[in-house]
């Protein structure tokens, strides 16, 4: 499908879109992730740093996403396709970093690591463990999403371009090799 001279642009404005709830459920439900226990004491997202990078990040990737989106609509902006790969893949990484640190502290909070001595405590805080998850979950969403955009806007890029040698006639240079 081709609108306006652009393939994918359909497809990706959709994966714009749903970044946007993804990005912002997955700091809401961190942001208001907190438990209390009167044995253990409180437990917050802010007690972590993994869970306040991942806060960070979806701030970021939510603010992108509607940034780009705006971006798009605007013709004179369609040349800087260089800046939109470049910007993709920067919050792809950064999500994938953020998405890592958080999840290591919740696999860290479901089994511990005796090695270290560092028991688990979903057992003790079960419902801020059960809320950090679905926050990581939404945050992988959110980046298999710009995974996706990182691909399209490659395509966008690279394929204004040929290929190495494409001009070359195979047989000619076969011939030339003998």
């Amino acid at each position: 499908m081709t609108t306006t001279g652009r393939p994918f642009k359909v497809p990706e404005m959709a994966l714009r879109v749903c970044v946007i709830p993804l990005a912002v459920a997955s700091l809401w439900q961190m942001t208001t992730n907190k438990q209390a226990d009167d044995t253990y004491g409180a437990i917050s997202f802010s007690n972590l740093s993994g869970f306040k990078y991942l806060i960070v990040i979806n701030a970021i990737t939510a603010a992108y996403s509607v940034v780009s989106i705006l971006m798009s609509s605007v013709k004179a902006l369609a040349r800087y396709d260089w800046l939109v790969f470049v910007l993709d893949q920067a919050a792809a990484y950064l999500l994938l970093t953020s998405c890592s640190a958080a999840a290591e502290v919740v696999y860290l909070a479901r089994e511990g690591d005796r090695q270290v001595s560092w028991g688990e405590v979903c057992s003790y805080f079960g419902r801020f463990c059960g809320r950090a998850t679905v926050s990581v979950a939404l945050q992988a969403a959110a980046l298999l999403c710009f995974v996706a955009l990182s691909l399209v806007s490659a395509f966008r890029v690279f394929s204004r371009f040929d290929a190495p040698g494409a001009d070359v006639d195979c047989k000619q240079a076969e011939e030339q090799g003998k």
